[in-house]
């Protein structure tokens, strides 16, 4: 089986891709897989260290710039069309599946001349534009989302809508050696790029959790950008740490967490509560039609989440916030068993199963 993943643009797209692939290779070790992306960001290096092949494509996203931008991006497209039409002309695959974002729509566009079947997968509550698009435009096959609130707007245009949650690596929620700390743990996470608003409120606060939360642990995935200036701030704090651009071992990371931190990218929610674990969410305030917002209020709404907007994300609000939470055990266990009650942990193999039924029926 010949098998193409559009999953570029994002680690939001990239990463359930990745998980997708490895479950397609554990059931199949002959199956050929190849990546469509944008070669931007840790795309090639996370490919490369993974064992994946990839084609780049030239394409840029149209919602949420400037008019140049946008311009820039039209113009684009047409060799955005050729480059997949290439790419998938040699490839020739058996399946296609696009993980939403802008990497996905020209791909699908040009997959039906190749008689593959095409699979997009919606994580997020509100479906974003391109699969939107892509459905209206009948271009796709199968429609994977995670939630209720997602489904309605495929079923009219898409002949196979399944909710089968959103994909999850295979590691995350294999039990593992736990070699957590004796004290409370933070988590603080912003996506594969990082949040400085999450980054700049988390050094704020460091003087307030030192004096008031003294055996407090922190995991803080800071991104690339702000990785220096937040390491120098937990080492002059006297916190205890562990800072890091970016999180290999998020499988131990999300085991060792009491409490996690985070923005509501819809794969960050689905690893939360595959895992099971209580958060304070803050949405990325420019989310195209506000997705981030509607992913934690679905948790928060369930019991497992609270959530602070990005303007009000100061440390006067956030170092009590996690004092208070920290500080209820009986609340972060409840928090913790809505949380895991909302979890897909078999996502990416019930995901995987229902794309082979398709392919090879």
């Amino acid at each position: 089986m010949r098998i193409l993943l559009a999953a570029g643009g994002t680690g939001g797209h990239l990463f359930p891709g990745i998980a997708l692939a490895h479950e397609f290779k554990r059931r199949n070790q002959d199956a050929v897989i190849l990546f469509i992306v944008t070669g931007r960001g840790l795309e090639q290096q996370v490919l490369a260290r993974e064992g994946f092949s990839f084609k780049t494509l030239r394409v840029e996203g149209l919602l949420g710039r400037g008019v140049r931008q946008r311009l820039r991006s039209m113009i684009l497209l047409p060799l955005a069309l050729r480059d997949a039409y290439a790419a998938l002309r040699e490839f020739m695959p058996d399946l296609v599946i696009g993980i939403g974002g802008y990497m996905s729509g020209p791909v699908l566009m040009v997959a039906g001349f190749f008689n593959a079947w095409r699979v997009i997968v919606e994580p997020n509550a509100r479906p974003g534009w391109t699969n939107l698009l892509l459905a209206r435009l009948r271009r796709v096959d199968t429609a994977i989302v995670a939630h209720e609130e997602s489904r309605a707007c495929f079923e009219k245009r898409v002949r196979d809508v399944q909710m089968l949650g959103s994909p999850v690596r295979r590691d995350l929620v294999m039990p593992c050696p736990s070699g957590a700390p004796s004290r409370g743990v933070l988590l603080v996470l912003g996506g594969s790029q990082g949040a400085h608003s999450i980054n700049r409120a988390m050094v704020e606060s460091l003087e307030l959790f030192k004096r008031l939360m003294p055996d407090l642990t922190v995991i803080h995935q800071t991104g690339p950008e702000d990785f220096e200036w937040v390491r120098r701030a937990y080492q002059s704090s006297g916190i205890h740490a562990r800072v890091e651009p970016f999180l290999q071992d998020m499988q131990q990371a999300y085991q060792q967490a009491d409490l996690v931190l985070s923005r509501a990218g819809a794969v960050t929610v689905a690893e939360i509560t595959a895992c099971g674990k209580p958060a304070i969410l803050v949405p990325y305030p420019r989310a195209a039609d506000q997705h981030q917002l509607a992913n934690a209020r679905i948790l928060a709404e369930a019991g497992a989440a609270c959530i602070v907007e990005d303007h009000q994300l100061s440390a006067d609000l956030l170092t009590p916030r996690v004092r208070e939470l920290m500080g209820d055990r009986d609340r972060l266990r409840q928090m913790a068993r809505c949380s895991a009650r909302m979890g897909r942990p078999r996502a990416t193999e019930e995901i995987v199963d229902h794309c082979l039924q398709r392919v090879c029926h």
